[in-house]
């Protein structure tokens, strides 16, 4: 699920124009050797206004991947390429605006399957669809500045890193399958 972005043609109209953004830079065809997946809070349908386009990807050749990002997407408003570590894995970030969105590229040296972000989608989707009543309290948190994982955390009452939690209870519930908190 969410390998493709199909899905966001018949969805609602941010994911709509989520789907004609990223098809018009074909972000997906040209970085495909890096098997990009969009990633969260627009796939799942808890975007607030200004929500960015989270696309995540598997990069080994760090100089190789910078020089393509920034041969195809230098020219567009507000772009800024970083190289960082973040929780410890080496990570390059592109930042950019769009057609009304501002677009973040990700990549790190491990599948996307295996990445925070997706992770964290795939155990939101979940949550979202064992438990509907709790999507609008989701929205209304993130509306007040509140960030995603912390939000999914206040809601569940989890306590600790909400970014670790949510994966030590997404394992609990069999949603992901992950041997550590990364």
């Amino acid at each position: 699920m969410f390998k493709t972005i199909t899905y966001l043609k018949s969805g609602n109209e941010i994911q709509r124009r989520a789907f004609n953004v990223i098809n018009g830079l074909g972000i997906l065809n040209d970085l495909a050797q890096y098997h990009p997946v969009l990633c969260g809070t627009i796939p799942i349908s808890i975007d607030v206004e200004g929500s960015d386009l989270d696309i995540i990807m598997e990069v080994h050749e760090f100089e190789a991947f910078k020089h393509q990002i920034h041969s195809l997407y230098c020219k567009h408003d507000k772009f800024v390429l970083k190289e960082k570590r973040i929780r410890n894995t080496p990570t390059i970030k592109a930042n950019f605006e769009f057609g009304g969105f501002e677009l973040e590229l990700f990549g790190q040296p491990r599948a996307v399957e295996q990445q925070n972000a997706y992770l964290h989608m795939m155990v939101e989707h979940h949550l979202l669809t064992s438990y509907s009543r709790i999507r609008n309290e989701i929205i209304r948190l993130k509306e007040e500045g509140v960030k995603t994982e912390p939000a999914f955390a206040q809601v569940f009452g989890l306590e600790g890193d909400p970014y670790d939690e949510l994966l030590v209870l997404g394992r609990k519930l069999g949603v992901i399958d992950i041997p550590t908190v990364q």
